[in-house]
């Protein structure tokens, strides 16, 4: 392994352990209903659910804990996703346009925004929301780490494009996204022919300013990926492991 990509390995797991910090303060700080803050993050990223202490042993659990994370933002659960490191749901708006995506932890039941595209490129729920704090991530110490691949296209260390063609813009009103949900799958799958040989790049959710894609191996979901909608950036959700079930 070389010097740079270790660097970048050390950059990841200093963010990933900030971010683990994040969620914990947000327990020991929630109300009486089991919610939190995590800092003062621009958008709605900031709520967590510190959870009830209980296991959620099943979709129908993970489904009703996620539904209480989005009663308290005025959202509704849709597709609820089991994988052996937790759960996973996507949140709609009333009329039932695609909002954003949530984990849920099958060990004591917290929910919080996924990492990733949800938090970076959501622009209506996440951290790029009018700027704010959020801005000030993407921008410096995390866009510079994504975007560290050693070859152009092929994507840094967590699976997404160039630099310069990773984030949002910070002020996107106005701005029609220039990746339609083909285009999305369509970039998709290069990218995974590229890197993840033996995929196929299926269904396509268009959240706002990026686009989530189950990927199948064999006509069985093997994981997802998201597509910035403004730049094409790919960003492959390596967190979930394996694929247990779902509920639509």
């Amino acid at each position: 392994m070389t010097g740079s990509r270790t660097m970048w390995i050390a950059v990841l797991v200093v963010a990933l352990a900030a971010l683990g910090s994040s969620i914990a303060w947000a327990a020991t700080q929630a109300d009486d209903d089991g919610w939190g803050m995590m800092g003062d993050g621009s958008g709605m990223m900031g709520y967590a659910s510190r959870g009830d202490g209980r296991p959620v042993r099943d979709l129908r659990q993970a489904r009703d804990q996620a539904q209480r994370f989005a009663d308290r933002v005025d959202l509704r659960v849709g597709e609820v996703m089991r994988f052996d490191e937790g759960y996973y749901a996507e949140l709609d708006e009333r009329d039932g346009r695609p909002a954003t995506e949530v984990l849920i932890d099958s060990g004591s039941g917290a929910v919080w925004f996924e990492y990733g595209p949800a938090m970076m490129w959501n622009t209506r729920y996440g951290m790029m929301r009018g700027g704010g704090p959020g801005q000030g991530i993407g921008s410096g110490m995390m866009g510079w780490m994504m975007g560290a691949g050693d070859t152009p296209g092929r994507g840094g260390m967590m699976g997404v494009g160039p630099a310069d063609q990773t984030w949002t813009p910070s002020d996107v009103t106005g701005v029609e996204p220039q990746v339609s949900g083909p285009e999305a799958r369509r970039i998709a799958q290069r990218w995974l022919d590229e890197n993840r040989s033996g995929l196929r790049a299926t269904e396509v959710t268009a959240f706002p300013g990026y686009h989530t894609l189950h990927v199948e191996r064999d006509g069985r979901i093997a994981g997802m990926l998201s597509v910035n909608a403004y730049t094409g950036a790919v960003w492959y959700h390596w967190w979930h492991g394996r694929f247990v079930g779902i509920e639509e």
